[in-house]
């Protein structure tokens, strides 16, 4: 039930939060930190008139989470986000627990990352005899999931873990219904991941004779923790970004899900059902039960969160089809069926990425900007949105920036040509974009080596299907889009059906999907669209 105002105006600082959950009880769940004690000692909580206690109390007893929802509107999502803290809506928690249920009764539910204790509390309620064990790194996160698990008369058979999931020391489960593992892995990416924990991933994979990518977000880290840590019968069901279906560092999640982990189930959500009221993202449940050896692992797609019920239902897709698939998203779909006088885009052309200039604000340029010669200013398309806006035909380049490219030797140059290159050269040197790991790289770290013009170039990362666009301007592209080179002579006509049908038939499904809905097409996947031969049918 949504907070009331009666409730939600006292709670206005982390101050008078800390001093609600622990007039809720906090301190009686135990596993009281010394974090927690310092949290106390510098906000100072003052204790909340015996109203408001009352009224948080009724609030949880009618499946409420007042102390999340003020966590949430008292820390925005920019600043949660550098802990991944994105909060499970009660319909999904319900329907994960449902699923649960439907298993078996677990002696011990471990919620990792558990924030306010949204998944301890709906599992403590349906498990009657289950320990339940929750885990938070947030001092503050933490206690409210004590305040809320107290409140919910569950402090008796509960515990909560101040630290992080990867090293909590959390006992074996002691046999007699196993664990369950059922939560929302915080989602990090390796940005923001020390360099002390991608190490930590990396020897944990190939402690289970795998291997790991330093680009793995945090959710995958959970997934590996979890795996080393289940026995044999333990279960579980992990919400989460569903990037790992698709990228390279979730090969790691997708082959612990095919080995000791167990999948069952996979679930996703389309971006359209918008799982999280803060974060645009397209998530994943995914259900599994450790030591598992089935032969397949139902998929599932779902476009609203209202349809997800018990986790039930989904497509089994064989295990050797999934161990021979680089992505699982186009598995989630129903088959599509290919006409046989259909060819892959890539019979026609090749599909290559623009040029990196691994400093925009360097090599990219607006018309009039600068002095240097002509001859080494390219119009190019810099932004996915000028192909977007192209529609059917980039036909000028008027209204295109243009990117410095000058050639890896300049002797060609001489007299005030070279004196404006070097003055130029001079003062990139001074932004240091000379240093950078692209310059490095190339030849000379000036040339940033554009590409001929492509005759058609396309997005391919975005919310939406790409768009394709003949290029009559004859611009460059940079990394931002796509270059379509025809490998063969394709005639006007022939160009035009191309396009036609690429714009007709390519869609969101065909890409990889990652956080927010994004799709992305990289070069090789794009060549291996489907589309009618055009030049059939030119006689």
């Amino acid at each position: 039930m949504p907070p009331t105002e009666t409730d939600r105006a006292p709670l206005d600082s982390e101050a008078a939060l800390l001093g609600a959950a622990l007039a809720l009880g906090a301190r009686d769940v135990p596993g009281w930190s010394p974090a927690e004690t310092a949290l106390a000692r510098e906000l100072d909580p003052p204790r909340p008139p015996a109203p408001l206690v009352a009224a948080l109390r009724a609030r949880v007893a009618d499946g409420g989470d007042p102390l999340g929802d003020a966590f949430c509107r008292l820390r925005p999502p920019e600043q949660r986000r550098a802990n991944g803290a994105t909060y499970t809506p009660a319909p999904i928690v319900e329907s994960m627990v449902a699923w649960a249920v439907d298993e078996g009764a677990p002696a011990r539910v471990v919620d990792p990352g558990a924030g306010s204790g949204r998944f301890a509390v709906a599992a403590g309620r349906r498990f009657g005899a289950a320990r339940l064990v929750a885990v938070e790194l947030d001092p503050l996160a933490a206690a409210t999931s004590r305040g809320h698990l107290a409140a919910a008369g569950l402090a008796g058979r509960a515990r909560v873990i101040t630290g992080d999931y990867r090293s909590a020391e959390i006992a074996a489960g002691d046999g007699g219904g196993g664990t369950l593992y059922l939560g929302n892995p915080p989602y990090v990416r390796h940005h923001q991941i020390p360099a002390g924990w991608k190490e930590w991933l990396a020897l944990a994979a190939r402690a289970q004779g795998l291997e790991a990518s330093r680009l793995a977000g945090l959710h995958v880290h959970f997934f590996l923790a979890t795996a080393a840590r289940a026995r044999p019968g333990d279960r579980g069901a992990f919400i989460t970004s569903s990037e790992w279906l698709d990228t390279n560092y979730g090969r790691l999640v997708r082959e612990l899900l095919l080995d000791g982990l167990g999948g069952e189930a996979i679930h996703v959500l389309e971006p359209t059902a918008l799982a999280f009221e803060d974060a645009a993202v397209t998530a994943a449940i995914t259900c599994f039960r450790a030591g598992r050896r089935s032969g397949a692992v139902r998929l599932r797609r779902v476009a609203d969160v209202r349809r997800l019920g018990a986790l039930g239902g989904g497509r089994p897709v064989p295990a050797e089809r999934l161990r021979e698939a680089r992505r699982w998203s186009p598995l989630t779909r129903a088959s599509r069926t290919v006409p046989e006088d259909h060819i892959q885009l890539g019979d026609l052309v090749r599909v290559h990425r623009g040029a990196v200039t691994g400093r925009n604000s360097t090599w990219v340029v607006r018309p009039g900007e600068t002095d240097l010669p002509a001859e080494v200013l390219f119009p190019s398309v810099t932004r996915a949105r000028e192909i977007f806006d192209a529609g059917s035909a980039l036909a000028t380049a008027g209204h295109l920036r243009l990117v410095v490219d000058l050639p890896p030797d300049l002797g060609d140059f001489a007299g005030p040509e070279l004196r404006r290159i070097e003055g130029f050269l001079a003062r990139a040197r001074r932004d240091g974009a000379h240093q950078g790991y692209i310059a490095r790289a190339r030849r000379r770290w000036w040339s940033v080596g554009l590409r001929a013009p492509a005759p058609i170039l396309a997005t391919y990362m975005a919310r939406r299907p790409p768009a394709f666009t003949r290029n009559l301007a004859g611009a460059r592209h940079i990394n931002i889009a796509h270059g379509l080179y025809p490998r063969v002579e394709l005639p006007d006509a022939a160009i035009e059906r191309l396009l036609a049908s690429l714009r007709r038939s390519v869609s969101v499904h065909d890409g990889r999907t990652y956080a927010g809905g994004l799709t992305k097409f990289e070069p090789r996947e794009m060549e291996r669209l489907p589309i009618p031969d055009p030049l059939a049918e030119t006689g």
